[in-house]
């Protein structure tokens, strides 16, 4: 494997899903954004450089939250999801990314 298809690979896995949600898509038709979740320690450029590898889209800003686990209570054990992170990727006017695959 070329050194070319390694570094693409490792960037490309830092991108786990699209968020689809109904904040996710109200964001998308106002503010020409799509939402993902991301691994925990990637940053803005590495998440900047898959998306527009994967979509062939040009992104112009990159906005990362770190989102805390949901505390869960079943009877009385008491257990915490996962922390992750979400990334707000703006793209440029005109551009969209199509998640049905038409």
């Amino acid at each position: 494997m070329s050194e070319l298809s390694i570094k693409n690979s490792q960037t490309l896995n830092n991108i786990l899903a699209p968020q689809i949600t109904e904040k996710a898509t109200f964001i998308a038709d106002k503010y020409n954004q799509v939402t993902f979740k991301v691994r925990k320690n990637a940053t803005k450029d590495q998440v900047k450089q898959a998306i527009e590898l994967m979509f062939k889209v040009e992104v112009t800003e990159v906005n990362l939250l770190n989102m805390k686990g949901k505390t869960k209570r079943r009877g009385n054990n008491i257990g915490k999801r996962a922390d992750w992170k979400k990334a707000y990727v703006s793209l440029k006017p005109g551009q969209e990314i199509n998640f049905v695959g038409d």
